[in-house]
């Protein structure tokens, strides 16, 4: 009888021990599900990180650097942007990572969440790249309220941003700074990207929003988008441009809206509102007659002068080799026509 007890009580502690070892279980798998906005979001951006720059990157993007510093002449440029606009739209579409393939807000975003590229803040009237002026990654988000969450990696903090909540499709335009310049020790009249600043459209109270969000340097930026390929074609969809062409081929179309100066001041300080298209349309034109005049043409007016006295001159030649050739025929048709003298007859006589 205390035998069967004894069973009894080894079977009940059996069903105890698997009833509870599979609530445990249970517990387990439940628990990534609880958690997965944090789990999968952290794997997936540790995942999705771009790649160190190799040493064979950083070599090519020493060698594309432009030094602008030994210049005799250089003009410093402002323009915006609109991607809305169909030329500017290759840097804003797909406004969502699709398939690998992220716009320009999207990839600049992830470099400076990762730490790869440095951002600088946007001072109005002045682009400071030092140390004094780096904006920590926190503060952008914080400051255009961009959910993130803190994730402890190594006793450093990384803010992990989920790709829902990336701001992509809300950066609808660029501030572009770029320099045209002539080094007269290689002969080469060029022009250089030097700075990005994205534009972030906000709905707020009274309707949307503009705002700056930071600078960028070019130079940082160029080694990850050198391999980033877009469709610059609404009817050739073949992608066989990247970022780095489509900015120096110039593909871009953007408006003036500032330039150096020594007052420091944008073009609506000074120029009318309804003069600046007149404004923007001189400075185009001033930097393109500088180039004209940095090489030795001939004169296209007086082309068509010389070329008219040339024609007359081999005219002139012409008619008067027709009129010597005729001269010469009427001559010949003038002079006599010798007559035949009679046949001598012989002295002799016959006999």
């Amino acid at each position: 009888m205390k035998r069967i007890y004894f069973i009894l009580i080894l079977f009940v502690s059996a069903l105890i021990a698997s009833s509870m070892a599979e609530a445990q279980a249970q517990e387990n798998r439940r628990t990534p599900q609880v958690r997965r906005s944090g789990e999968r979001n952290r794997q997936q951006n540790e995942d999705k990180s771009l790649p160190e720059l190799t040493v064979r990157a950083q070599q090519m993007n020493e060698l594309m650097t432009q030094d602008i510093g030994n210049s005799r002449w250089m003009r410093i440029i402002y323009r915006d942007l609109d991607l809305m606009d169909e030329k500017n739209a290759p840097l804003y579409y797909p406004t969502r990572p699709a398939n690998g393939v992220a716009n320009l807000c999207a990839t600049i975003f992830q470099l400076v969440a990762e730490s790869k590229l440095s951002a600088f803040e946007y001072v109005d009237g002045y682009e400071i790249f030092d140390e004094a002026h780096l904006v920590e990654f926190k503060e952008v988000l914080d400051r255009f309220e961009i959910m993130y969450e803190t994730v402890t990696i190594d006793n450093r903090s990384r803010y992990v941003v989920n790709e829902s909540d990336v701001p992509s499709e809300e950066v609808k335009s660029f501030y572009v700074k770029e320099a045209w310049f002539f080094d007269q020790n290689n002969s080469v009249y060029d022009v250089k990207l030097l700075a990005i600043c994205p534009f972030i459209y906000l709905n707020r109270d009274f309707g949307e929003q503009r705002s700056p969000m930071f600078w960028i340097r070019y130079e940082d930026l160029r080694p990850y988008v050198m391999n980033t390929y877009i469709m610059t074609s609404n009817i050739n969809n073949a992608k066989t441009f990247t970022i780095d062409d489509y900015f120096r081929l110039r593909m871009f179309d953007g408006e003036i809206f500032k330039t150096e100066n020594l007052l420091n001041i944008p073009l609506n300080a000074y120029v009318p509102e309804d003069s600046i298209a007149i404004e923007q349309a001189r400075i185009e034109q001033e930097l393109v007659d500088f180039k004209e005049s940095l090489w030795f043409k001939p004169d296209t007016t007086q082309l068509p002068t010389d070329r008219k006295a040339q024609r007359a001159a081999i005219r002139a030649q012409r008619k008067a080799t027709k009129e010597s050739a005729s001269q010469q025929q009427s001559s010949q048709q003038s002079k006599p026509k010798a007559e035949k003298s009679a046949p001598a007859r012989s002295v002799r006589r016959g006999r």
